[in-house]
């Protein structure tokens, strides 16, 4: 991954390859930001109309390339767009707007971290790059540090000649940008080493879950995907349980063994335990891990299964959430539970009509073999829930409505405790990750009634993903504090890169998880 340092070093005089600036969008044009002054007064203080006669507004996103002013030692200056200027509120709108060149207000972390993200992409095959991007405090050193190691990101371990070689490759055959110096950050100071610290931890276990989303599924069945836990645990002093097939069997977990029994790679459930000595709160995490999802005997359409080697992400994120937890020694007790299945259509596969009873002794009658999600989810619910958790959080690509409802960035929340909810709402959006409160109508609940189990796996067509969220409610023990992630929207980005987000997998959740466990070890969960 790329090296970050801090530094207060003075831009013109930093040895690199390029000098990273923001800019944005002023009501009347691109404005300079701060962590700039010196690149702007080597231009004569002109920068600000430089980049507008290049075309540059200062827009979120956009990104323009210039030669350095002489007298610097890197020879080239990459100007980002920060979106609009703090306090000029209508700049958006392109109206007046009241002058903010006194005012306290910041960038916020958000928008740092996909300006980061958008330079260190376009920085790919530079040795080392310099960062003089807003800094005024940890929370902005924090950010502009996951952004730059979250949009260098690239999977290539596939790429002609990547495993031979053991040198990542970028897609032009460049590797990733080595090095990136944070300028503004003190090298010195607790809070700042303490965010970097912080920002390296999560962003590479959330590219660890990014790694195995876009890993093949002929190469991550759920056996392998146990396996790494396993090597994850020893190298981070995690405990790791791996129930096999025999152990499912004799466990009495037939949501798990129902939907992977039409597959020669067989289910595993993963529990991944991090304890702090000091802690008295516990979360549980439970992740779906379905490594390909066919649909089973309820075949998906062509078109429709082409990316379902995504379909744990979930789990994935559990993964990361928990390692991460571990890395920054969170004085919070995170239990990750990892359901792992492949579901597919066979001989021996579950079919529409039969009837599995559950770990928790509940009956279902499947009637849609492709709504397998919510079938491994509540087995794993139900063992989280022996353990009587301070609270349960379960993440997964549970339903193509909720795609429907809030589009491919956006991730749905639902939950039996309101508060909670909005808690879980709150810290997400608080990390970056566009997240919606959604509710859990009682009335959706009559439609999973079924005449010869205690419930169905489907309902009613309208609200699908509520319903899904309903039926994971029966698996919740009583008593416990509980919200359900579907990320089935943000989880996997077919489109182009933005921001810090790569095409493929994108690690969706595992910093909302980590925000949850951070409020939980400082007694602000609620």
């Amino acid at each position: 991954m790329t090296a970050l340092t801090l530094s207060t070093s003075a831009a013109p005089g930093l040895r690199a390859d390029a000098i990273v600036i923001g800019v944005a969008k002023g009501a009347q044009g691109p404005v300079v930001a701060p962590g700039a002054e010196a690149v702007d007064k080597a231009y004569g203080g002109k920068l600000a109309g430089v980049l507008e006669t290049l075309g540059a507004s200062g827009a979120e996103g956009e990104l323009t390339k210039l030669p350095a002013p002489a007298g610097f030692k890197a020879p080239l200056v990459v100007a980002v767009g920060l979106g609009p200027k703090p306090g000029d509120t209508d700049a958006k709108n392109g109206k007046d707007a009241k002058d903010a060149e006194d005012e306290d207000a910041g960038y916020d972390a958000e928008a740092l971290r996909k300006a980061a993200g958008v330079a260190a992409r376009a920085l790919t095959g530079s040795r080392k790059a310099a960062f003089a991007l807003p800094v005024d405090g940890p929370g902005a050193i924090g950010a502009i540090g996951e952004g730059v190691l979250l949009g260098a990101y690239s999977f290539d371990t596939y790429k002609g000649g990547a495993q031979d070689s053991g040198k990542a490759k970028a897609k032009n055959g460049k590797a990733p940008l080595a090095e990136a110096t944070l300028l503004g950050g003190k090298p010195r100071d607790a809070a700042h080493k303490g965010a970097l610290a912080r920002a390296v931890a999560v962003a590479e276990e959330l590219n660890r879950a990014r790694d195995l989303i876009n890993m093949p599924p002929n190469d991550l069945t759920p056996a392998v995907f146990a396996q790494i836990t396993q090597t994850a645990a020893k190298e981070h002093g995690l405990k790791v349980q791996v129930l096999d097939d025999k152990a499912l069997a004799k466990g009495g977990y037939g949501g798990i063994l129902g939907v992977g029994g039409g597959s020669e790679a067989t289910p595993r459930l993963v529990k991944l335990s991090y304890k702090h000595p000091k802690a008295d709160r516990h979360l549980a995490f439970v992740g779906k891990g379905i490594t390909y999802d066919s649909g089973g005997i309820s075949l998906k359409p062509a078109g429709h299964n082409e990316t379902m080697k995504c379909d744990m992400s979930g789990a994935a994120a559990v993964f990361a959430a928990v390692v991460a937890a571990a890395r920054l020694g969170l004085e919070v007790n995170v239990t990750g539970w990892l359901a792992l299945a492949e579901n597919m259509p066979s001989g021996s596969a579950v079919r529409p009509g039969d009837v599995l009873r559950m770990y928790s002794g509940k009956t279902v009658e499947v009637l849609n073999t492709d709504a397998e999600g919510r079938l491994v989810l509540a087995d794993a619910l139900w063992a989280a829930s022996q353990e009587n958790p301070d609270a349960i959080v379960d993440v997964a690509t549970l339903t193509g409505a909720m795609m429907l409802a809030l589009g491919s960035r956006t991730f749905g929340v639902m939950a039996n405790d309101d508060a909670f909810r909005s808690t879980v709402h709150e810290a997400a959006e608080e990390v970056g990750e566009p997240a919606w409160p959604m509710p859990l109508p009682e009335h959706l609940r009559k439609g999973m009634e079924s005449t010869v189990a205690d419930i169905a796996n489907m309902g009613e067509r309208w609200g699908g993903g509520l319903v899904a969220g309903l039926f994971l409610r029966e698996f919740v023990g009583e008593g416990i504090t509980w919200a359900h992630l579907d990320i089935a929207g943000p989880a996997f980005n077919e489109g182009g890169p933005f921001g810090y987000t790569p095409k493929g997998g994108t690690g969706s959740a595992v910093r909302t998880l980590v925000r949850l466990a951070e409020l939980t070890a400082a007694g602000d969960l609620g």
